[in-house]
């Protein structure tokens, strides 16, 4: 029984909007604007980078700390894996937003800094590779997303966690569909450094 309440208190977490709560602050609301996210990127967009860094902060710290207290608290790969699937599907499909949130990476990456903190290492290079180089954060996402389990089990990382690996990184490309969409077609906004 507690670990039913754990998982949903775990989904509950990853349900808090943090993006549309920070951009508040400054009276924007990012489902409005730009691609209509609420995460980092979007919000960066609609009420700067302050906010923007910040929400991203908190969106990695939701998805890592449910998973980290699981760990430490000696449960089963199984049931570790399962709260991060659970914190991860509260952010894409947030109960307080009506089920329509964010894309999941940053909480993606929370829950593998708990789980594999050396593998999300390995993939954040990759993000910051790919990302300067387009200089598109989608594609830098989806390279590491992509590249997150193999690298799981490649390391033979516990099952329980490349298949979360597979799940998350499924759900990512889906809710990504229309980035891809427009990197096709050209229409992809990068990020620019200048001012």
């Amino acid at each position: 029984m507690l670990h039913i309440l754990f998982v949903c208190c775990a989904y509950l977490i990853g349900s808090v909007p943090v993006g549309v709560l920070l951009a508040r602050i400054k009276g924007k609301d990012p489902r409005k604007t730009g691609s209509g996210n609420i995460g980092a990127t979007n919000v960066m967009r609609s009420a700067g980078k302050g906010l923007g860094i910040m929400t991203l902060f908190c969106d990695v710290l939701k998805g890592f700390l449910p998973v980290f207290i699981a760990i430490e608290q000696g449960d089963p790969h199984m049931f570790v894996a399962l709260v991060g699937l659970a914190v991860f599907l509260g952010h894409i499909f947030p109960v307080f937003l009506k089920f329509k949130g964010g894309k999941g990476v940053a909480t993606a990456a929370g829950v593998y800094l708990a789980i594999a903190p050396m593998t999300l290492l390995i993939c954040f290079v990759l993000f910051v590779v790919v990302f300067l180089t387009w200089r598109y954060v989608s594609v830098g996402s989806l390279a590491g997303t992509g590249v997150m389990p193999i690298a799981l089990f490649a390391l033979k990382a516990p099952l329980a966690y490349c298949l979360l690996s597979v799940a998350l990184g499924l759900c990512i490309y889906i809710k990504h569909k229309e980035n891809i969409r427009r990197l096709f077609a050209g229409r992809e906004n990068k990020i620019s450094f200048s001012k």
